[in-house]
């Protein structure tokens, strides 16, 4: 395949994914050009869409596809990489990959046989993932928590009560620990000028001065 070739043949495969979408939607294409309207795309016109559809028009702008993704309600990386219907796809002229590998490599997560240089742009993806994962660690430590707190405070039990109570304070370190390490790599985070990602309600303390996380008496 030439590289004009595999150019037509990608904007193809994107034109396809956006008609699938657009009937699992229930959208008309109609309905599909004012919802890119409504976003501030009014170039984007019903006969735009048709002639995607059609393949009569065999270019796609990125602001196009991001707009398109949004009203159609899907991923914009999966309008571009058929995730789950072709095992494998055309990344590049003349490059077959796996279909898994092409939208790992386009979002930055394909695996490297050494780490990232400091600094590379790679290297920053790296630690906004690791944040997201230290994020999801400390919400599910904080819940599981407060749950075994929830537990204990309405057993009638006494001694019951007491070995929950017990097990509560355990859960809770592990939870106090997850948040500190969070509350350490977000310091690291700004240490190197870049700023963190918001944190959910659950977890704002994390980012005042330390202390521990809110216990169920508290609140």
């Amino acid at each position: 395949m030439t590289p004009d070739q595999w150019s037509a043949a990608f904007t193809g495969r994107i034109a396809r994914r956006l008609r699938d979408s657009r009937r699992a939607a229930g959208l008309t294409m109609a309905e599909v050009a004012q919802g890119c309207a409504d976003r501030g795309l009014p170039e984007f016109t019903e006969h735009s869409m048709k002639n995607l559809e059609s393949g009569r028009k065999t270019s796609i702008t990125v602001a196009e596809a991001v707009v398109l993704a949004d009203v159609l309600g899907v991923p914009p990386v999966t309008l571009l990489f058929p995730l789950g219907s072709s095992a494998t796809v055309e990344v590049l002229p003349g490059r077959e990959v796996s279909t898994w590998d092409a939208l790992a490599w386009f979002t930055g997560e394909s695996p490297l046989a050494e780490p990232a240089p400091e600094g590379s742009t790679r290297a920053v993806l790296d630690l906004f993932r690791q944040h997201g994962d230290l994020v999801a660690a400390a919400l599910s430590s904080h819940a599981l928590a407060r749950e075994r707190r929830r537990a204990a405070s309405t057993t009638l039990d006494r001694a019951r009560r007491a070995t929950l109570l017990q097990r509560a304070e355990g859960y809770e370190e592990h939870a106090f620990e997850d948040c500190q390490e969070l509350r350490t790599f977000r310091g690291q985070m700004r240490d190197r000028e870049l700023a963190p990602p918001s944190l959910p309600n659950e977890l704002a303390f994390v980012d005042q001065p330390a202390t521990s996380p809110p216990s169920e008496d508290s609140e």
